[in-house]
């Protein structure tokens, strides 16, 4: 028999730990509790702050007596709390997505055990003999002792949920000293293997605090509707371990009027009806304060606030319905994460976290995969989120082993598992944004998990279980995958799970927001629309977990995966978020935005101003919107007018008739477009009123280009001939052409040189993450990166006012045998413009192409004064042909530092789809013009793409001297294949013939002349 360490038991799962409760203060008065000023309850003290900390390799290395109030710490660093001790110099950094690191043996972990033992002292001027006094832990990783003065108080494991410790009788009046004794691994850390920083420490609040002993220790609030979802019965059950007392229970509406008074002896429930209160949602989210006031005689012992909403969750068929409808779930998975402190959050930033997702239209959150801290449910009671809270369980590492069922399905680790749940769900049991239990992620299936779902089930029948490793959806009541793709010859599809299942249907994670992407997101939504038991789902996830690194210099970047020597590591899976590490909302979030509108407008006709919208909430009426149509032609605001949106039930849709402005003279070749904006009326929690909610942009007219006088050639070219080369003069320009390799070689004007490489074919991009799973056939298989151009043919001839440069080549890659045959011409004409057409029958043994190439075009080197850049196409922020809902038609100027996108680790980024000119314009007021023939896609860098594939990080590039300028024909789509759906067949960009045509040239003109100068 090998004897078990204390830390290493899985049959123990705390010792002196109090039962496990809702989360709430106590007060002395109605007026205190209406406040919710902790500092005015009965007694509250922070433990967060400054600790004195001895960091060792092993428990057993602790010195003798440390916990002993005569032990001598003076020694001993400072740490935070809370705080992650690796991010405080102690221990090692390691990310993993999956692997444990240490033998798989459970329930036993190294010996080598790193273990921070913190201790302080605290002042108790005053200790009341009818108070109970309790220390409450929120979060400490993994497992830990408490001691007070000499005393041994308890221990308890769950790294992300409370513990609670009675300390009544170890605290005395005067100094004490608390210490706690951390390990960073315990049998419990075969439950927490998420995918995140393995982090150790104290990492959430610290709080002190007194509950009189007479007052509540307990209580549940429920709230059910009648059958018409008109009135509500509230019910509270309390919990008090004295006898004797009264309660008395006042319901406050928002507006602080007392709707409802009843006093109740303590040991009965209160059951009673609500007249048609308002609802709570997260469209709505309506909440009442319940003062519950405990009285023993005539003496209040205590005064307690809950917010109240009134919400029932249901299942209907094969949908679930909230207050009576199948609502859509648009949500995002969200870590606790901070880039200097690891797992350690504030209340501020959280409530920054809820801002940003109910400004980009979220309405739901997955608790990936731990309870968060109290507050947490507080913010998303009041802003209107629905939670699906997630047990701190999960047991990934043991699907390499051949039996992940190893735990799952092993009744000795029954406690461990449904305790979890347990302190979860009795903490967490009042709020009303939480919709759903979750029993935890990928952990395989097993006996355990049906344990968990039927303490859930009774402990709380109002909610819904929730599991996605429940591949059956025996025990949950929806039915959740992950990354289910929407098209594949093998495997599991969308189509299949909306024609088979019978249950709601949630995406519990899809749509990996990993660097550059996800695509098809618009294709997840429109299923979701479609099918009423599709309920929607949770993106991964919100946030990139780098770790905010600074050079020398004072540079900031992120660190990721192996930067910290950590191995095995899962290097930047942890750069998967909507939002950057400094908070920067990314490209894929402002889509997701687009994507999850509130109100969706669609042209019925546009030329005849008729337009539809589509009411895409759950609940509300468009009332709260403000509908601004502003009126451009190209970048130039000719009109703005507010019209009145049509009364539009939830899930309706109205039409919409739009006058256009009358315009005296049209600009011969401008575009015209309306811009549907749709703003708050009115100040929200969230956001001040006129926040744009979301966008709609079309194009209703675009007027011909002007048909001029015949124009007057300026002086005649001349061509000269120098042994390889081809030089072609005009007035003020130079031309130079390789005979060899039958390529524009460079651009000079007044002598200057403004092209340094003329146009060169170009099939690569870097690599963006989604492509991680195509790479090695890219590189190794198709070497997508060594293009190589046969020039079979190159002829010229010379006219008076222009100059023709015909090129046959054959373009392909190394090893390959499927190629392209390329007819270039290139056309100088005497005033400077340079006319280029590129043609590409695709040829050679086409059945060995790839099934995807990663762009199409030509790029060159220009000089790097051309830093401005303006176009027409889709803006004003990069888009692609899976990921452009949230981009707009229009004429857009940045410069080439603001095209670029600032991804953790570098890779393909700034692109721009559907243009039909753009400008590349310097401060001297020149600029260098290209109108295409037929739309084209652009970026413009001051990197190649060779450089953005080495660099590991941001720091690693280097500013090239000149602008790399891409013109494809096309680029390939983004899918989400890091985890989950590759590019749908639409979105590639296949091996196909292609043609790609455009006309440079310079002129110190505006954008706004370009469509005249290039006539």
């Amino acid at each position: 028999m090998i004897k078990k360490k204390r830390w290493e038991n899985n049959r123990i799962d705390g010792i002196g730990r109090l039962e496990p409760r809702a989360h709430f203060d106590s007060y002395p008065t109605r007026s205190a509790a209406i406040e919710r000023d902790v500092s005015a309850s009965h007694f509250h003290l922070s433990l967060n702050g400054m600790w004195s900390f001895l960091f060792l390799d092993a428990p057993e290395y602790s010195p003798d007596g440390f916990y002993k109030t005569a032990f001598d710490s003076s020694s001993w660093d400072t740490v935070e709390v809370p705080g992650n001790w690796q991010l405080q110099g102690y221990g090692k950094m390691h990310y993993s997505d999956l692997w444990y690191n240490f033998p798989i043996n459970p329930p036993y972990v190294p010996t080598e055990n790193p273990t921070g033992i913190y201790r302080r002292s605290i002042e108790i001027e005053e200790m009341k003999a009818d108070f109970q006094y309790i220390l409450n832990f929120q979060g400490v990783d993994s497992a830990f002792e408490l001691y007070i003065n000499d005393v041994f108080v308890g221990y308890s494991k769950g790294a992300r949920i409370q513990s609670e410790f009675d300390v009544s009788e170890s605290l005395h009046v005067g100094s004490n000293v608390v210490t706690v004794r951390v390990f960073q691994w315990s049998d419990g850390t075969y439950l927490e293997d998420q995918d995140m920083w393995w982090l150790s420490g104290i990492f959430r609040d610290v709080t002190l605090y007194a509950r009189p002993i007479a007052g509540l220790y307990d209580f549940t609030v429920k709230t059910y509707f009648d059958q018409n979802y008109t009135n509500a019965t509230l019910l509270v059950n309390p919990v008090l371990k004295a006898q004797g007392q009264m309660i008395a229970y006042e319901l406050l509406d928002s507006a602080g009027k007392s709707i409802l008074n009843q006093t109740l002896p303590a040991n009965q429930s209160l059951v009673t009806e609500v007249k048609s209160p308002e609802k709570w949602s997260a469209e709505a989210p309506n909440l009442y304060t319940l003062l519950i006031t405990v009285y023993q005689g005539n003496h209040i012992v205590e005064v307690v606030r809950q917010s109240v909403g009134f919400r029932q969750i249901e299942l209907s068929g094969n949908t679930f319905l909230v207050n009576g409808k199948a609502i859509k779930l648009k949500g995002v998975n969200r870590h606790d994460y901070n880039p200097a402190h690891g797992r350690v959050t504030t209340k501020a930033s959280v409530e920054a976290d809820i801002r940003l997702m109910k400004q980009h239209n979220i309405n739901a959150v997955r608790t990936a995969h731990y309870p968060n801290a109290p507050y947490f449910y507080d913010l998303c009671d009041e802003y209107g989120l629905y939670v699906i809270d997630e047990t701190d369980l999960e047991c990934h590492g043991f699907e390499l082993t051949g039996d992940y069922k190893w735990l799952a399905d092993n009744p000795e680790w029954e406690m461990a598992f449904v305790n979890r749940l347990k302190r979860m769900l009795q903490r967490d049991k009042n709020h009303p944004s939480i919709l759903m239990w979750s029993l935890g992620n990928e952990s395989a299936f097993g006996q355990n998990f049906r344990k968990m779902a039927a303490y859930a089930k009774a402990a709380d029948p109002t909610r819904l279980v929730h599991y996605e490793g429940d591949f059956e959806a025996e025990v949950s009541d929806v039915y959740s995958t992950m990354y289910t793709w929407l098209e594949r010859e093998k495997g599991l599809t969308m189509d299949q799970i909306v024609a088979n299942t019978q249950k709601p249907h949630i995406l519990c994670e899809y749509g990996h927001a990993m660097g550059n992407g996800p695509g098809n997101l618009k294709e997840y939504q429109d299923i979701f629309y479609a099918h009423k038991h599709m309920q929607g789902g949770f993106i991964w996830e919100w946030f990139d977990h780098g770790i905010e690194t600074k050079t020398p210099d004072g540079t900031t970047y992120y660190k990721y995966g192996g930067d910290f020597g950590d191995d095995p590591n899962n290097g930047n899976f942890c750069i998967d978020g909507l939002l950057m590490p400094d908070r920067t909302p990314s490209t894929a979030l402002k889509e997701f935005k687009k994507v999850i509108e509130p109100v969706e407008t669609t042209a019925l006709d546009v030329q005849a101003g008729v337009f539809r919208l589509t009411n895409r909430q759950d609940f509300r009426g468009l009332d709260a919107f403000q509908l601004i149509c502003r009126f451009y032609e190209d970048d130039r605001l000719i009109a703005e007018n507010e019209i009145d949106i049509p009364e539009t039930a939830a899930g309706q849709v109205s039409d919409l008739k739009v006058t256009y402005p009358e315009i005296d003279e049209k600009q011969s070749g401008a575009q015209y477009t309306i811009h549907f904006i749709y703003q708050l009326r009115q100040k929200e929690k969230w956001a001040d009123a006129c926040f744009e909610v979301t966008r709609s942009v079309f194009v209703y007219h675009k007027e011909p280009d002007a048909v001029g006088p015949a124009k007057e050639w300026a002086e005649a070219i001349q061509v000269q001939e120098k042994e390889s080369r081809i030089l072609v003069t005009g007035e003020g320009f130079t031309v130079a052409f390789d005979k060899v390799r039958g390529t524009l070689d460079k651009v000079l004007h007044q002598g200057h040189e403004v092209i340094q490489q003329g146009p060169r074919l170009n099939f690569w991009r870097a690599p963006i993450d989604n492509d991680m799973y195509i790479l090695e056939d890219y590189r190794n298989k198709y070497f997508m990166h060594l293009g190589h151009e046969s020039v079979r043919d190159v002829t010229w001839q010379a006219e008076e006012d222009e100059f023709i440069w015909e090129v046959r080549s054959f373009y392909g890659t190394t090893n390959s045998s499927w190629y392209y045959d390329i007819t270039s011409r290139y056309v100088v004409s005497s005033d400077g413009k340079i006319h280029v057409q590129i043609a590409g029958i695709a040829a050679g043994r086409k059945e060995n192409a790839p099934p995807m190439l990663p762009r199409i075009g030509i790029n060159m080197k220009i000089d790097k004064q051309f830093d401005q850049v303006s176009w027409r196409g889709l803006g004003p922020h990069e888009n692609y042909a899976d990921s452009c809902q949230s981009a707009y038609p229009g004429v857009f100027t940045k410069s080439v530092d603001e095209l670029f996108v600032n991804y953790v680790m570098p890779q393909e980024n700034g692109n721009h789809m559907k243009c039909d000119w753009i400008s590349m314009n310097s401060a001297k007021g020149a600029s260098l013009l290209c109108r295409a023939d037929e739309e084209v896609e652009f970026s413009a860098s001051y990197y190649e793409d060779s450089d953005l594939e080495k660099a590991a990080h941001t720091i690693a590039l280097e500013k090239r001297d000149y602008i790399v300028w891409n013109i494809d024909s096309r680029q390939n789509g983004l899918g989400s294949n890091s985890c989950g759906q590759d590019q749908l067949d639409r979105y590639r960009c296949k091996f196909e013939d292609f043609s790609l045509g455009f006309v440079l040239v310079l002129v110190p003109v505006t954008s706004r002349d370009m469509s005249n100068i290039i006539e």
